[in-house]
């Protein structure tokens, strides 16, 4: 499906690294002090591709994710989107790029309480320019996939956790994104969710859908096809994940270990 680039930020969409890292530095600075959270990351991610992120507390799992989706600017380093640097974005270029070509799921879900669900799945469509037939149509096909439809008109705050996370990550393919980058998205979910979310996005994958996840769990790792290990902000490892002969790779894992 052709995608459209934002103003001015032309988008090849024929380049096969989606996403190319070189150099990449992050560094907090609080009162007087300097802490290095990413310290020269170098990775590449394929179009297609699924790959998860590990690594102890404070490794830059997070920060990493953040700073590829622009949601905290690098200090130093280069980020490359099918071909085109973007670390040197404005804040306003960032925006529009997240809005028509980057999803995020988060732990803790981010949903507006004060949206049903249903608005919540519109908005970032309407956000891109979508009319409201073409945001709502999007939305229903998205809830009735994920099985959850009978709840469009629900506040989330009257959710379980598992359907909460359901509708974030409606909300996140909404605009159907270059990039899906999920941060701990069953970091917050019971056995049982943690099942279901891991078939969507699996699913979501088997689709065509390019997902960069981090995860503490090497269970939840098992889902994706690649896992990079990060250690004091630096890339340790990066190795595809051996498949088990007779079983679908990943989810069947997690329910073998959870269930």
């Amino acid at each position: 499906m052709s995608r459209s680039a934002p103003k001015g930020l032309p988008w090849p969409v024929d380049t096969p690294v989606l996403v190319r890292t070189s150099r990449l530095v992050k560094v907090y600075r609080s009162g007087g002090v300097s802490v290095e959270a990413l310290r020269g990351v170098d990775i590449e991610l394929a179009a297609g591709e699924f790959a998860a992120i590990m690594g102890p507390s404070g490794s830059g799992k997070s920060t990493l994710l953040h700073v590829l989706g622009g949601l905290e600017p690098a200090t130093s380093g280069e980020i490359w989107l099918r071909g085109r640097r973007v670390d040197r974005l404005s804040t306003a270029g960032w925006a529009i790029l997240r809005r028509r070509h980057v999803g995020f799921v988060f732990q803790f879900f981010n949903l507006l309480s004060n949206m049903t669900v249903a608005d919540n799945v519109e908005l970032p469509a309407l956000l891109a320019g979508a009319t409201p037939r073409q945001a709502r149509k999007r939305r229903e096909e998205l809830l009735t996939d994920l099985g959850i439809a009978d709840k469009a008109g629900t506040a989330p705050g009257r959710l379980s956790g598992g359907e909460q996370q359901r509708v974030a990550l409606a909300r996140a393919l909404a605009n159907e994104p270059s990039l899906l980058l999920a941060d701990e998205p069953t970091g917050n979910l019971d056995s049982s969710s943690t099942r279901d979310v891991l078939r969507l996005l699996r699913r979501a994958h088997d689709r065509g859908q390019t997902i960069l996840m981090v995860t503490h769990d090497a269970r939840v790792a098992s889902l994706a096809d690649r896992v990079i290990n990060l250690f004091d902000g630096m890339v340790a490892d990066d190795a595809s994940v051996v498949p088990v002969p007779g079983r679908m790779p990943g989810v069947s894992n997690v329910l073998e270990l959870r269930g």
